[in-house]
């Protein structure tokens, strides 16, 4: 009897022994390959797939923003803090974008992370908030919204590729260099592309007017006037005035505009009321401006929201 006892004692010893050495192998397996492989952490959505493009498998790519967020707006769990701190690189926006998580980049940054401002890069531009025509608010503001200008967005990711070669250990420069180069050739096809489809607005309907300021750099680059915003401000976290409206409305009345492009991701309240002050005859048509989709839901890459905003503009400006 005690030798069965002792036996069964044995057994028992030698599977424990066994499980705590297969478990410890695989923590340790999983801690050296995740603190092994070099790792690129991007705040935004949009900027997260431009990067992803050029970075390819060359590293791991983490992107804070989640689809359909608002930039101004959404904010990091202490997990996600942590991640900007561990990285090899940090890519953001910059020019007061990321409202809430700017903080948290400049704590990686102070905590010796390599940190690159992709908008600070690209030849920024300043706006002007107030309506055409009206008193213009905040002159002189750098406007974050970058992307709306494709070759803006070759430059930055030709700057993205750089720092990517220089400060992530384990990346094979080369491979990134080519990615950066096949991304760059569909970016040129992309202004290409636009420059065609918008070519069919006539000169007098080439008038935007949006939810709040976001399309000063493609309006810059391919002709348009900015007439005004709902939101008479560079951020969504602004709201607009009685008078601010007012403006808008005879803004729009004089320089014939019945056209209003309102962020999808957000809600159109604003630019439904702005309707509701013309009488109704007003169409308000959705874009896709500050944040990328779900794969499959209509903006899932960069290169796929320019085309529908682009297809979206073009058809709302020339239709009847």
């Amino acid at each position: 009897m005690s030798v069965r006892v002792g036996a069964a004692r044995v057994r028992a010893l030698l599977v424990t022994l066994v499980s705590f050495f297969v478990l410890a192998g695989t923590a340790t397996g999983c801690a050296g390959g995740g603190d092994d492989r070099p790792r690129v952490v991007v705040t935004t959505n949009i900027l997260g797939d431009i990067t992803q493009e050029i970075v390819g498998d060359e590293a791991d790519v983490g992107v804070l923003m989640k689809p359909d967020a608002d930039p101004h707006s959404f904010g990091l769990s202490a997990v996600q803090a942590a991640e900007l701190e561990n990285a090899d690189l940090v890519v953001y926006n910059g020019l007061g974008l990321e409202e809430n998580v700017l903080r948290h980049v400049e704590a990686a940054r102070e905590s010796g992370v390599a940190t690159f401002a992709a908008g600070e890069a690209a030849d920024p531009l300043t706006f002007h908030t107030g309506q055409e025509g009206g008193p213009q608010e905040e002159a002189g503001e750098p406007d974050p919204h970058f992307w709306t200008d494709p070759d803006r967005v070759r430059k930055a990711a030709g700057l993205i590729a750089d720092q990517v070669a220089e400060h992530v250990d384990g990346v094979d420069e080369k491979t990134v260099r080519e990615n950066a180069a096949r991304y760059d050739g569909r970016l040129a096809d992309l202004t290409t592309w636009m420059e065609k489809s918008f070519d069919a607005v006539p000169e007098d309907r080439r008038a935007l007017v949006t939810n709040h300021h976001v399309f000063g750099y493609l309006a810059d680059r391919f002709g348009f006037r900015v007439i005004g915003a709902v939101i008479p401000s560079g951020t969504t976290l602004a709201s607009p005035s009685s008078s601010d409206l007012r403006s808008l409305t005879q803004a729009m009345e004089k320089a014939g505009v019945r056209t209003v492009f309102a962020d999808s991701s957000q809600p159109t309240r604003l630019a439904e009321v702005l309707r509701q002050e013309m009488g109704g005859d007003v169409d308000v048509i959705s874009l896709y401006s500050e944040s990328l989709t779900e794969k499959g839901k209509g903006a899932g890459t960069y290169l796929e929201m320019m085309r529908a905003n682009t297809s979206a503009m073009a058809d709302g400006l020339t239709g009847d």
